[in-house]
């Protein structure tokens, strides 16, 4: 039996591997690791774990949660109270993965629970945005954790009207001045030229 201590965040999770060997079974339960081997089991999301969550995906469930609890102080107030975040259990994505997905909560209509998919452009750039923003709060709030000092947002803002533009950019300087960080913004949007002080402007030459 090898074991190995993995590191997850604020999380020690201790792996168990096993050999692959015939009589493994009949071997771990003549040394007592019988035991261990059904938490290995329950770990890896199979027997005795009914709703099939391996170890690392509980890990990435709990972080997640942090992010999304993060992200709603700024949706909350780029959307002026609208939206917020809900993590959700259905199964999503590729792998089908249980535990990782979104809702959104629409607090100006009874506070239905929206598929992020029915957002529209405009209103996807901004929870993008409040996740990104969320996950750059989580990882320099963690104790000993690296402080993002530099953070380049790239397009999306043509998405928005003037009003919601005004609302994120206010979110952007808050930013700088909370923490003092440097935040760059990748745009064509002429409107950003009259907001945006120090500027770097790539022009097409003629070759």
């Amino acid at each position: 039996v090898v074991c190995r201590l993995v590191c997850v965040g604020k999380v020690d999770v201790l792996f168990f591997f096993f050999q692959a060997e015939d009589g493994i079974r009949d071997a771990q339960e003549s040394r007592g690791l019988g035991d261990v081997y059904k938490r290995q089991e329950l770990a890896c999301g199979r027997e005795g774990n009914d709703r099939r969550i391996t170890l690392p995906t509980f890990v990435l469930m709990r972080r997640f949660e942090e992010v999304v609890d993060t992200a709603n102080t700024r949706l909350h107030a780029m959307t002026l109270g609208r939206y917020s975040l809900l993590r959700s259990e259905e199964r999503e994505g590729r792998a089908q993965q249980c535990g990782l997905g979104l809702r959104v909560i629409d607090h100006s209509c009874n506070d239905v629970q929206r598929d992020p998919k029915t957002l529209s452009g405009g209103e996807t750039f901004l929870t993008s945005l409040a996740l990104a923003l969320g996950l750059a709060d989580a990882v320099t709030a963690e104790a000993g954790g690296i402080q993002l000092d530099t953070l380049f947002i790239d397009e999306g803002f043509g998405t928005l009207d003037p009003a919601t533009l005004d609302l994120v950019m206010g979110q952007l300087a808050e930013l700088q001045h909370e923490g003092g960080r440097t935040v760059g913004v990748i745009s064509h949007v002429s409107d950003l030229q009259q907001r945006i002080a120090d500027q770097i402007v790539v022009t097409k030459g003629p070759d």
